[in-house]
């Protein structure tokens, strides 16, 4: 199968998750997407994580239900450890060797990558999809530094048209937290969940 990997901390998931995840899909004729909550990652503080790993595998599983070729991949949020991403993808690798997988990751990080872990590993284990504004100017300004990465790694790297995304993570836990709608940016049954479980200050609002 041919399948790609939708990494990040998802607190919360959001609309733009969803459809960057449908454009992979279609993009690149893939089989599944793995939605993959990232439980300790190396580039964040834990107190910047507003919700729990429990939590945000259970919104990600909310919000990815109504589509079959989506599925919840709990690897990264269950482990103990900090997550590299070349050894998150040399496990998938080892354990799935007739799979091909696709790394979708912003391509801005294609600038920080090789102050990741072993950036060497990470590209002998999957292709890169690189998610940026399908504009000439910005394939452009990029150019340069896929191709120096496929000289140094033998990267193997292709762009993907990223939708417009109206707004971060970040900014709808403000929403949430000011009282402020949400509706417009995350999925029904994941504003539900965020509700009742009174998530980012919801449970400080009434009449919510």
């Amino acid at each position: 199968m041919k399948i790609g990997i939708m990494g990040g901390t998802f607190d919360p998931v959001h609309n733009g998750h969803l459809m960057l995840g449908h454009a992979a899909y279609e993009a690149f004729s893939l089989d599944q997407i793995w939605f993959m909550p990232n439980g300790n990652p190396p580039h964040k503080k834990s107190e910047t994580i507003k919700s729990t790993a429990e939590d945000r595998m259970k919104m990600t599983s909310l919000a990815i239900a109504p589509f079959p070729e989506f599925v919840l991949q709990p690897y990264e949020a269950l482990r103990a450890e900090v997550s590299c991403s070349y050894q998150t993808m040399e496990h998938f690798s080892k354990i799935y060797p007739d799979d091909e997988f696709y790394f979708i990751i912003g391509a801005d990080s294609l600038f920080s990558i090789e102050t990741w872990k072993h950036p060497e590993r990470l590209f002998k284990a999957c292709i890169i999809l690189a998610a940026c504004r399908d504009e000439a100017a910005t394939k452009e300004s990029l150019n340069g530094q896929i191709q120096m990465l496929k000289g140094k790694y033998g990267a193997y790297i292709k762009f993907l048209a990223m939708p417009l995304e109206h707004v971060s993570s970040h900014e709808i836990r403000k929403l949430i937290e000011s009282g402020e709608p949400v509706s417009e940016y995350i999925p029904a049954e994941v504003e539900a969940y965020i509700r009742k479980e009174g998530l980012y200050g919801s449970g400080n609002r009434k009449n919510q």
